[in-house]
């Protein structure tokens, strides 16, 4: 008996994270709550410029064009974000841009339809275009939100299913990581370096600092390696430099600074009437049915991180229709891209442990205030892409492992187990890595045919390794042979069955329920 007495008990299994500073309900104090705000707007503002640079070069526009489409990102990504945590899931998740709808929107831009002599004029045909195209591509979720559909689905998620899912919405954007920092290695190595020490280091080596410096670690090493890299600018380190290089190191270059107006309130139909066509519109339905499986798997790692229990389906789907108008949203104003769950902003909740319901309404704020001032936002969106590579090479992390925590409520030692895992996190990287090379390589996905339209609809589903992912482990984990008891216990069902239903845990009703008795008017989801 001695001997059993000394062998090694394993670790509980926890409905909440425990060790999170702050949860969903329970607000830091002011001046942090400020901060730390401040700190996820500039943290999703990275991939805001990094889209948005991308796409408005191609449609023809400057830097004026540029400048007012990020301040009009910022301005959607505000409103949205205050709906999703007012209205939605109730979440501390950012709703932001999406590398998803970038694939739709160039095929947009590269469609022949557009062959206008001035640069500009042909930026807004090809922006309106793609506004009519996220119009109709809104009411997927807000169809499948609303109506309850994504609730039955959702229902037969379980815990087994979601650790694919959730942990390829983290991992699967490794692309966008040290690939990144590489693109200046000089300033994105300091980046990646000292957040891991001021982070993982310093907050347990100098103890009053302790939550100084791992909450705001991030404020503390962007300001810092920014000021290094504008020490490098103006000391003409990069004068010269091949062009790609002096863009991705210099703090002068992006050109937004110039073309942001002062003060500018962005407006619904600021470049003209949206024009539709059918195809394009089919298009980028598909892109936002596999941003809606994306950010499932990105509002349970939420949870997580916000030691909230798990979502109830209802609320989950209720989320899914907010995040739907959120779609509807950028397509009125016209961002030229749709909207998702921030992955980095969930990966911020759980580099600062905080994942407070205020902090992310305040950063709203920021998003907002900053787009209508637009000179003072384009200062902090001039940030070298180099430091945004090396925040994502952590949060991203987080996000990712966040995936792996649900194996807790699992049997690994089980078979059924081990393949479904294995099987569907494989091909999940296996499959979208065959799909971006080919295209990489030949210009073109594999499935090309003469209508650009259907060949996005297979190729931009079969490039995301989260919805690969998810997909397959859903599929498998629901279909074999589960009818045995033990295999309901394997798949960690049981540990999710209290959160079924939105009124069968004190809980979910603590954190989901609307405000202003909102529930009432909700009965379907």
């Amino acid at each position: 008996m001695a001997a059993k007495s000394d062998e090694p008990a394993p670790h509980p299994p926890k409905d909440q994270l425990p060790n999170v500073s702050y949860c969903i309900t329970s607000p830091p104090p002011w001046p942090d709550a400020i901060l730390l705000g401040f700190q996820h707007y500039l943290v999703m503002l990275g991939t805001a410029v990094i889209i948005t640079t991308a796409l408005v070069p191609q449609m023809g526009g400057g830097n004026e064009e540029k400048a007012k489409v990020i301040q009009t990102v910022l301005f959607v990504a505000g409103l949205n974000t205050l709906l999703q945590s007012y209205f939605g899931t109730r979440l501390p998740a950012v709703i932001g841009a999406s590398y998803t709808f970038v694939a739709p929107t160039i095929s947009i831009i590269l469609s022949g339809r557009w062959s206008d002599p001035d640069p500009v004029s042909r930026f807004k045909k090809i922006m309106r275009a793609t506004q009519g195209a996220l119009i109709v591509a809104s009411t997927i979720q807000i169809v499948l939100g609303f109506s309850g559909l994504w609730r039955n689905v959702v229902r037969f998620l379980s815990p087994l299913s979601a650790v694919p899912l959730v942990t390829l919405v983290g991992f699967g954007l490794y692309e966008f990581g040290f690939p990144g920092v590489a693109k200046c290695v000089e300033i994105g190595l300091p980046e990646l370096v000292l957040l891991v020490i001021f982070s993982q280091y310093l907050a347990h080596l100098i103890l009053p600092g302790k939550h100084i410096f791992d909450r705001f670690a991030v404020l503390f090493t962007v300001a810092i390696v920014w000021i290094y890299a504008h020490l490098l600018t103006v000391g003409g380190a990069y004068n010269g430099a091949a062009p790609k290089t002096q863009a991705s190191c210099r703090t002068d270059r992006a050109g937004l600074i110039d073309g942001a107006p002062w003060i500018r309130v962005p407006y619904p139909f600021q470049w003209g009437a949206p024009s539709f066509d059918a195809g394009e519109a089919f298009a980028m339905m598909m892109a936002a049915f596999v941003a809606l499986v994306e950010s499932t798997g990105a509002f349970i790692a939420t949870t997580r991180y916000a030691s909230a229990t798990p979502l109830p389906p209802s609320v989950l789907s209720r989320g899914v229709g907010w995040q739907g108008i959120g779609i509807l949203l950028s397509g009125l104003f016209g961002t030229g891209n749709g909207s998702s769950v921030s992955v980095e902003n969930v990966g911020l909740l759980a580099l600062t442990r905080v994942g407070s319901r205020r902090v992310v309404q305040i950063a709203a704020g920021f998003m907002i205030f900053f787009s209508i001032l637009g000179k003072f936002g384009a200062v902090f969106a001039s940030i070298p892409t180099s430091i945004v590579g090396a925040l994502y090479c952590i949060l991203f992390a987080y996000v990712g492992v966040g995936g792996l925590s649900f194996l807790q409520f699992c049997n690994l030692n089980s078979f059924r187990t081990k393949f479904i895992l294995g099987f569907s996190i494989f091909l999940g990287l296996s499959i979208p890595q065959y799909f971006n090379e080919h295209t990489v390589i030949e210009g073109y996905g594999p499935v090309h045919t003469s209508g650009r339209w259907f060949n996005d609809m297979v190729n931009v589903p079969f490039s995301s390794e989260a919805f690969v992912a998810g997909i397959l482990a859903y599929f498998l984990d629901n279909t074999v042979h589960k009818r045995d008891g033990q295999i309901r216990k394997d798949r960690g069902k049981p540990w999710w069955d209290k959160f079924k239903s939105f009124k069968t845990d004190t809980r979910s009703e603590e954190f989901y329920s609307l405000p202003f008795n909102l529930n009432k008017y909700f009965p379907s989801v």
